[in-house]
C-alpha cells in the first residue's frame, strides 16, 4: 500500500516513536501502566471514558511495597515522589451509564487524599457527545492509547479463560472475557499526546497544566520487548464542532483513505460496525473486480439496549456489505471460545492491519459517532517501505489471529506465506475449539430508519440548528427546559430503585395497601388514580401492574390495569403534546422532524413495538409519543395491541403464582405450566407477525 499519512489531512501530527508496543489486552496494558507510572518524577496525565479507583493492576506482591488497587497506588506514587503531579479527566458521563460505574461518593474520595492528585469530570462536550479518548501520558516521555479505560470489567489475559477467578470486579462479582488492545510509545509522540490532554484539562477546567521538564530516567517497563523502535507515527483524532471550534474529523479521513488504497487485505477488529461512510467505502471496495480481501472481527451480542440499537444498525450495514460482495473477498467472524456457556468474548478492540504495511489501534469505533461527535485518538503507522517495521506490523497481526484461532504466532505466520491469503489462512487454521465462527445474519428491522438519529449522530446535535432562526433563542430555551424535565424523570425512575422510595413499592408494602382498597366503595376510582399519579411520578407501572393483579385476580385485576395504563398513557402523552409539539412542528426539514414523521408514518407499529421492547420507562414513552407526529388515535390502539397481551399474562401468571405457592399441589403448578406455554406461544406469535417478515422495509434498507 502506498504511503497515506498526511498531516492537517488525515492526522494531526507524525511524531517519532523511540520505542513502541502493541500491549493485547488489558492484563499486559495494566502491569505496563503500573511499571512506568513507578518510574514518574513529574507528571500522569489520564484522559478516559470511564475511570474506576478500585480496580487491581496486578497481583497482589507482584510489585513490591505497592498495593495493587489503583487509588492506593497511585497515592503511594504521588506521596512518595515530592515533585509528581497526577491529573484525570474522565467524561462527565450520560445518566443512562450511572449504574455501571463507580458512584460519585466512593470515588471523588480516595484522589483528595493528596493535594496533588486532581480529578475532574469533563462536561465540556456537545450535546449527545462523549469524551471517548483512552491516553496516559507520563513525563511526556512515554505514552499509552488505546481502546482499553483503567475501569472495571476490563482486566483480561489472551487465553481469555471461561472462569478465571482473577477476571472479577471490585464487588467481587465475575464477569466474562474481554478482549482489547493498546498501543504503549516512547519519545516525541508523547510529548503531543501531553498537549492533547492539556487542552482537554484547560477546556473542561479553565486551568492551564505545566508542560514537564525533560528528566533523567527511563520509564520503559524492564521486561517488556518493544515491536518496534524508531519509527514515525501519526496521532489521529475525532474532535466535535463544539462552542465556535471546528469539527476535526481525522479519524474518518484515514479510515476512508486507508480503505482507498489497500490492495491485499484489510483486517479489522471493532466493537461495533454502524458507520454509514466506512460502510460506503468497504462496500465500494468490494465491488471492484480486483481489491483487498476483507476480514472484519466484531463483537456477537451485547447487552438488550445495545443490540436494539446499534445492533439493529450494525444489521443493516453487514446486509449492505454482503450484498456488495460479489467476488467473494469479505469474511466477517466473531471469536469463538469454548466453555463460555451461553456468554461470548467481548471483543471491544479497535484495531485496523492493511497490506501487512499499515496499523492503527485507537479508541475509534467504526460509529457514526466516533467520526464526528465523540472525542477519539488513535495511532497509526506506515511502512513507508521498510522491511523491519513491515515484520513489526506482521508480526502484530499474527498474534491477533492465532489468540482467537488457538494457534501459535508461528503457525500463523506459516499459513500466510504458504496461501499469500488472509482469508484462506483464517479458513485453514480454523477449528473446532478456539476460532473464528460466521457472524451471523440478523434481521433487518424497521426501526433501523430512525435509531440513528437517536443513538448514532453523524454529527453533533446543536439546538440552535435545528430551529429557524427566528425562533432559535426561545426553542433552544424550551429545548433546555424539555431536558431538564426529561432528566428529573429519569432521576425519579431511578430513585424508584435505588433509594428508599423502593420501599414503597416493596410487593409487601402494595399487597397490604392493595387489600385496604380491596373491599371500599372507592376502589375503582382509587385504582385508575393510582396509575394516573403513579405516571406522573415514574412509579414503575409493572410493579402496579403486578400488585393489581394480585389484589383484585385475573379478571378484575386485567379490567383495572388495562384500564389504569390507558388513562395514565393519555395523560402523559397530553403533557408531551403540550410540552413539545409546537417545537417539533418549528422544525421543518431538520432531521428531528423527519424522525417524527416516520414515527408517525407507522404510528400503530411503532406504539406496538415500543410496549413489547420498551426503550425507555411508560412516561418518558409517552410523552416522546405526544411530542412526535404519532396520531392520539394510533397511539391508544398500539398501547391496547402492545400492553394487552403482557397485562394479560401477568394477571394470569400473577394470581395463579401466589395460588401455587398459598396451595402447592400438581393441580396449581400445572395451570402454571399451561400459562407459561401460552405466554411464550404469545410472544413467538407477536415476534413472527411484527419482526420476522421486513420485506416491506427491506427495499429502503438495501438503499443506506
Amino acid at each position: 500500500m502506498k504511503d497515506i499519512l498526511e498531516e492537517g489531512k488525515n492526522c494531526w501530527c507524525i511524531k517519532k516513536a523511540h520505542r513502541l508496543a502493541f500491549l493485547v489486552d488489558a492484563a499486559a496494558y495494566f502491569e505496563a501502566f503500573a511499571r512506568s507510572a513507578l518510574n514518574a518524577r513529574e507528571s500522569i496525565l489520564i484522559a478516559g471514558w470511564d475511570i474506576d479507583s478500585r480496580i487491581r493492576l496486578f497481583r497482589e506482591g507482584e510489585v513490591e511495597g505497592h498495593s495493587p488497587v489503583f487509588f492506593e497506588f497511585l497515592n503511594r506514587l504521588v506521596k512518595k515522589e515530592k515533585k509528581l503531579k497526577a491529573h484525570l479527566l474522565e467524561w462527565d458521563f450520560a445518566v443512562i451509564y450511572a449504574f455501571e460505574r463507580q458512584f460519585f461518593p466512593d470515588f471523588r474520595l480516595p484522589w483528595k487524599k493528596n493535594r496533588r492528585i486532581h480529578f475532574h469530570m469533563d462536561g465540556e462536550h456537545p450535546i449527545g457527545g462523549a469524551h471517548h479518548q483512552k491516553v496516559v501520558v507520563m513525563d511526556d516521555r512515554m505514552a499509552f492509547v488505546g481502546g482499553i479505560d483503567l475501569t472495571r470489567r476490563r482486566w483480561d489475559t489472551p487465553e481469555h479463560k471461561p472462569h478465571d477467578p482473577r477476571r472479577i470486579e471490585p464487588s467481587g462479582e465475575h464477569y466474562g472475557p474481554f478482549h482489547d488492545v493498546q498501543i504503549v510509545l516512547e519519545g516525541q509522540v508523547a510529548s503531543a499526546l501531553g498537549e492533547l490532554i492539556r487542552t482537554r484539562w484547560q477546556r473542561a477546567t479553565g486551568k492551564s497544566l505545566e508542560v514537564p521538564e525533560r528528566v533523567e530516567g527511563d520509564l520503559w517497563p524492564p521486561h517488556m520487548v518493544p515491536d518496534l523502535e524508531d519509527v514515525r507515527v501519526a496521532v489521529v483524532r475525532t474532535d466535535p464542532a463544539h462552542k465556535g471550534r471546528e469539527g476535526i474529523r481525522e479519524v474518518e479521513a484515514l479510515y476512508l483513505d486507508t480503505i482507498a488504497a489497500a490492495q491485499r487485505f484489510i483486517y479489522i477488529e471493532n466493537q461495533y460496525l454502524t458507520s454509514m461512510s466506512v460502510g460506503k467505502a468497504l462496500a465500494g471496495s468490494l465491488e471492484k473486480k480486483e481489491g483487498p480481501e476483507i476480514v472484519i472481527v466484531l463483537r456477537v451480542s451485547s447487552d438488550w439496549l445495545e443490540e436494539t440499537t446499534l445492533g439493529v444498525l450494525r444489521a443493516g450495514l453487514l446486509a449492505h456489505l454482503r450484498r456488495a460482495d460479489v467476488h467473494g473477498r469479505l469474511r466477517i467472524y466473531y471469536p469463538h471460545v469454548p466453555g463460555l456457556q451461553g456468554s461470548v468474548l467481548n471483543v471491544h478492540s479497535k484495531v485496523m492491519i492493511v497490506d501487512g504495511t499499515f496499523a492503527r489501534v485507537g479508541s475509534s469505533n467504526l460509529t457514526n459517532r466516533s467520526m464526528g461527535v465523540d472525542t477519539e485518538c488513535d495511532i497509526a503507522l506506515e511502512s513507508s517501505g521498510e522491511q523491519r517495521i513491515e515484520e513489526g506490523i506482521s508480526r502484530f497481526m499474527h498474534r491477533l489471529l492465532a489468540e482467537h484461532l488457538g494457534v501459535s504466532s508461528r503457525e500463523m505466520e506459516g499459513a500466510m506465506r504458504e496461501t499469500g491469503s488472509l482469508i484462506r489462512s483464517i479458513e485453514k487454521l480454523s477449528g473446532t475449539g478456539r476460532t473464528f465462527l460466521p457472524f451471523p445474519r440478523e434481521e433487518i428491522s424497521w426501526k433501523n430508519e430512525f435509531i440513528p438519529v437517536a443513538v448514532d449522530p453523524v454529527e453533533p446535535i446543536d439546538p440552535g440548528k435545528l430551529l429557524p432562526e427566528d425562533v432559535a433563542q426561545e426553542g433552544e430555551h424550551r429545548l433546555w427546559r424539555v431536558l431538564l424535565l426529561l432528566g428529573a424523570l429519569l432521576a425519579l425512575a431511578a430513585a424508584w430503585r435505588w433509594t428508599p422510595l423502593s420501599d414503597w413499592v416493596d410487593y409487601d408494602t402494595l399487597v397490604a395497601l392493595g387489600a385496604g382498597v380491596k373491599d371500599s366503595g372507592m376502589a375503582p376510582a382509587i385504582v385508575l388514580s393510582a396509575y394516573v399519579l403513579g405516571s406522573l411520578v415514574m412509579l414503575p407501572v409493572t410493579v402496579l401492574i403486578m400488585a393489581t393483579a394480585i389484589t383484585f385476580g385475573p379478571v378484575n385485576g386485567f379490567f383495572y390495569s388495562m384500564t389504569g395504563c390507558v388513562l395514565a398513557a393519555m395523560a402523559t402523552y397530553g403533557m408531551g403534546r403540550a410540552l413539545g409539539r409546537e417545537a417539533v412542528s418549528r422544525l421543518a426539514g431538520s432531521r428531528v422532524h423527519r424522525l417524527s414523521r416516520k414515527l408517525g408514518d407507522h404510528g400503530v407499529l411503532t406504539v406496538v413495538t415500543i410496549r413489547i421492547i420498551p426503550f425507555a420507562p411508560f412516561t418518558i414513552i409517552n410523552m416522546f409519543a405526544g411530542a412526535s407526529h404519532i396520531r392520539f388515535r394510533d397511539f391508544i390502539v398500539g398501547t391496547v395491541l402492545g400492553m394487552g397481551p403482557g397485562i394479560a399474562a401477568v394477571t394470569l401468571f400473577g394470581h395463579q403464582l401466589v395460588a401455587a405457592i398459598r396451595e402447592p399441589g400438581w393441580e396449581s403448578f400445572a395451570i402454571l405450566g399451561i400459562i407459561l406455554i401460552f405466554m411464550v406461544s404469545a410472544l413467538y406469535l407477536i415476534k413472527a407477525r411484527w419482526f420476522s417478515k421486513p420485506d416491506k422495509f427491506k427495499k429502503k434498507q438495501g438503499e443506506h
